[in-house]
């Protein structure tokens, strides 16, 4: 009698912690499922006829949310999955600047020091030949360099000894005094990566600001599944085209040379990595530079404050007005996808992708939105608008 007693209580027992459990993933699962942000973010997608979305939440310095929308592949008919891996477009900018802020840690780099102590190439404005272009003005979009001649195969264009035409890599303003978002200057920070570590720039990346907060992203697709990649479109006279070039494979890679091809590694905006992995990426930055999910700081605190401090805000050159940005090194400040709430962070846009990585360091809450074909430039403030109404609260009313 007292053997079937104990097996009836260990029955009983054995039931309530499959009920609890059950609760519990209940409860995750209303949470990750969400109706009611799936109806309208569905809905905003079919207004702005978007292809397919990723989307991250933070919240309390964790990841609390996480969904797909539409097709990763139009033409076969795939759904968008969590373990999609995109090219994120000019995020990638903030991997860069926090590699330079590592140099710059360990004494190898001085962001007030001219560039060219760190270049095989001559980077000087003509108009202003003893004004020296420093790593702090490439990194912040005032070193007065334009995109005007190119910036993604070489770094031909800009030295003088190749191009007679360098100048026109340059604007009329004093470098450091003016303001106009340069890729070029990205892709030359890459150089100065290579040139002081003697390490190719992606894998340089990869274990220095990758690895350490467990994330399986790099600049080269040799290194990444192909068949994860989220197929990126776009609008071109009213229908949506796939652009695999978003994704091609570097042909300089088979007889790579440091600081001379690096360009084609585009530090500008080629990171490929998945919505998730960049939402950890984003917490490390979050956090001012270690992040709750990683046992190893990354950069020093200074370091991460000083890539969120605004350095703009004191340039009186805008070439262009409506791109007046709040920069600071490798990210800007922005209440335009959160009207009302400025946030820290980055966008990104190519080959029809439109990618949005914003957080709030202080309340510890942020957003990654990532579409791989849209109509519609209004796509990232909708989702950001979205999300924060839906996650943390309602937005200021004007």
């Amino acid at each position: 009698m007292k053997n079937i007693l104990t097996i009836a209580l260990c029955l009983l027992l054995a039931v309530g912690a499959a009920s609890a459990k059950g609760k519990k993933q209940t409860k995750k699962t209303a949470r990750i499922n969400d109706a009611a942000f799936v109806a309208d973010y569905q809905a905003m997608m079919d207004s702005l006829n978007v292809v397919g979305s990723n989307v991250v939440v933070v919240k309390d310095n964790k990841i609390i949310y996480s969904h797909s929308f539409g097709l990763k592949n139009r033409e076969l008919g795939e759904d968008m999955t969590p373990d999609v891996i995109f090219r994120i477009a000019s995020i990638s900018k903030s991997f860069t600047a926090t590699a330079i802020m590592q140099l710059v840690e360990k004494g190898k780099v001085d962001l007030k020091a001219d560039v060219n102590k760190y270049l095989d190439f001559k980077v000087q404005n003509p108009k202003y030949p003893d004004v020296p272009i420093t790593l702090e003005m490439l990194l912040s979009h005032t070193s007065s360099l334009n995109d005007s001649q190119g910036y993604w195969v070489s770094f031909d264009a800009v030295d003088p000894a190749i191009n007679p035409d360098y100048a026109k890599c340059y604007n009329d303003y004093k470098p450091g005094t003016g303001y106009e978002y340069c890729n070029y200057a990205f892709n030359i920070m890459s150089a100065v990566i290579e040139k002081v570590t003697g390490t190719r720039f992606d894998r340089y990346i990869v274990k220095n600001v990758m690895k350490p907060l467990g994330l399986k992203g790099s600049h080269c697709v040799d290194d990444l599944d192909s068949t994860r990649f989220a197929t990126l479109y776009a609008m071109e006279h009213g229908a949506f085209v796939p652009q695999p070039q978003a994704y091609a494979r570097p042909d300089v890679l088979d007889h790579y040379q440091l600081c001379k091809h690096t360009a084609r590694l585009s530090a500008a905006g080629g990171v490929k990595i998945t919505a998730s992995d960049l939402a950890k990426y984003m917490l490390m930055h979050m956090n001012y530079g270690k992040s709750p999910l990683a046992k190893k700081r990354v950069i020093s605190e200074a370091s991460s404050r000083r890539m969120q401090t605004v350095i703009t805000d004191d340039a009186n050159a805008y070439v262009d007005k409506a791109e007046k940005e709040r920069a600071g090194l490798g990210l800007v400040r922005a209440d335009e996808y959160t009207p009302g709430i400025e946030l820290v962070g980055h966008t990104g846009g190519a080959y029809g992708l439109r990618s949005a990585m914003f957080f709030d360091p202080d309340k510890k809450y942020g957003f990654v939105v990532i579409t791989n074909g849209s109509a519609s430039r209004k796509v990232l403030q909708r989702s950001l608008t979205l999300m924060h109404e839906h996650f943390i609260g309602p937005l200021p009313k004007k």
